[in-house]
């Protein structure tokens, strides 16, 4: 489990001018995020805009990361869903080689009782024959997975860690009050990323860790530690563009910044629009005063 504690980035799926997946870019990206030492990539979630793309892009962007990285970082790869069915199904079908675990979202817009998302999760426990994570993610689900649930799932042996993204600090403090000491309460929101490490968290899945991953994979690092006031001076740097990255949706605004920076376009697709003329300025604005700063 200690592969998981740091920082996993959220990779986006990179698109050329013509809306096709960039192959090439994504190589790149991995390599960016390899060479600044992030800890593990999160491939096919829900930044990666897997829901927009077809099972032939699905395993292109799969088999990308995995020949780029080489075995050399812990690869994390999203399967989930409302159908658990479907998600067994999905679980049977998929080579697991070179992947070391999933993320396996909420059952979203059906809204489960507190018991229905036990039992999903429970049966895909049940044939999934690597680690799970689990993502709690009420902004998009449509229900939050409560920590006495998300405690009782910890019991299950397959099921290490999970993703909280409610962006709630009060209920992630009950939630790794609840758990054991070993289950991985991972920040699923890059502003309270800190401050949930320093509470006895293991760091966060982050978007905008592509773009700054050498700068957020060290602040995380630094809470880890316990060096909070050293890791704040980081948080305070970078805080201004996790607030941007979100005003117009992910990964619509880490995508323009990620153009900004040279690494990819700011292509998204529909229902995504690409990031306003205002968002870009914001967004170059900061990255400006970023590395002046630095």
């Amino acid at each position: 489990m200690s592969s998981f504690l740091g920082t996993g980035v959220a990779l986006i799926t990179p698109f050329d001018n013509d809306g096709n997946v960039d192959v090439q870019t994504l190589e790149k990206l991995v390599e960016f995020q390899i060479d600044n030492a992030v800890e593990y990539l999160v491939v096919l979630g829900t930044t990666a805009e897997a829901v927009t793309l077809t099972n032939a892009e699905r395993e292109l962007v799969k088999a990308t990361i995995i020949n780029t990285n080489a075995g050399r970082l812990p690869i994390v790869l999203g399967i989930g869903g409302n159908n658990t069915n479907a998600v067994i199904e999905e679980i049977k079908r998929t080579d697991f080689t070179a992947i070391d675990a999933i993320l396996s979202v909420s059952p979203f817009y059906n809204k489960p009782s507190q018991e229905g998302i036990y039992q999903h999760y429970k049966a895909i426990a049940e044939v999934c024959p690597v680690d799970i994570i689990l993502y709690n993610v009420p902004g998009r689900t449509g229900s939050n997975v409560l920590p006495k649930t998300i405690a009782r799932l910890a019991e299950i042996p397959n099921i290490i860690g999970v993703k909280e993204a409610k962006g709630d600090m009060d209920q992630a403090l009950k939630l790794i009050k609840a758990v054991p000491s070993d289950f991985l309460v991972i920040s699923g929101d890059d502003m309270l990323a800190l401050p949930i490490t320093l509470a006895g968290g293991a760091g966060v899945i982050s978007v905008v860790g592509q773009a700054f991953p050498g700068e957020f994979s060290h602040m995380i690092r630094l809470g880890l530690l316990d060096k909070g006031r050293k890791a704040f001076a980081t948080q305070y740097k970078i805080q201004k563009s996790i607030g941007l990255i979100f005003n117009e949706g992910n990964p619509v605004g880490v995508k323009a910044l990620l153009e900004i920076l040279g690494m990819s376009t700011g292509k998204v697709r529909l229902p995504l629009l690409e990031a306003t003329p205002k968002l870009k300025a914001d967004l170059r604005q900061f990255v400006e005063s970023f590395y002046v700063a630095s």
